[in-house]
């Protein structure tokens, strides 16, 4: 799975770093815009961000405001303090998810398209059900694991 997403990272970042070097070099330096050229770079954009989202999840790297850690001395009320946090964090995400997965019903029943190439933008919509998916099953591995490190003793 690392090295799946270490690929799929670096080619979606390259095509969107290639679209926007086409485009400037097509735009300012041959006077030449191409038409579609955004439209089409939204769909590679969009999955990028969001499975940058996943991947961070994966880690377990996003940013974190963790105030609490400073008060708390014991590794045992820093590894609770974990545990609350991704108690919290699967609750608000199962809510987004929920509320993302209703807007994948709608933008497939809708099935819009974008307005000059005509590609269905259904498959830019549906990124966000399929990453908050699996950052949910991610937050939960990095819980259970949290849970088991409070049971042994042993550092997460």
């Amino acid at each position: 799975m690392d090295k799946f997403s270490k690929y799929l990272l670096t080619a979606l970042i390259c095509t969107v770093a290639m679209g926007q070097f086409v485009q400037v070099i097509t735009r300012y330096v041959l006077q030449l815009p191409v038409m579609g050229l955004e439209e089409t770079m939204a769909f590679p954009t969009v999955w990028l961000y969001i499975l940058g989202s996943v991947n961070a999840s994966r880690e377990n790297t996003h940013i974190r405001a963790n105030v609490l850690e400073i008060f708390v001395k014991t590794e045992r009320g820093h590894t609770i303090l974990a545990i609350v946090g991704e108690i919290i964090s699967l609750i608000v995400g199962l809510w987004l998810l929920s509320w993302a997965w209703d807007y994948t019903r709608y933008a497939w029943r809708v099935w819009r398209e974008s307005p000059t190439l005509y590609i269905p933008t259904f498959y830019s919509d549906v990124a966000l059900v399929v990453g908050l998916a699996l950052m949910m099953i991610y937050t939960a591995w990095h819980l259970l694991r949290h849970v088991r490190s409070l049971r042994t003793g042993e550092p997460a």
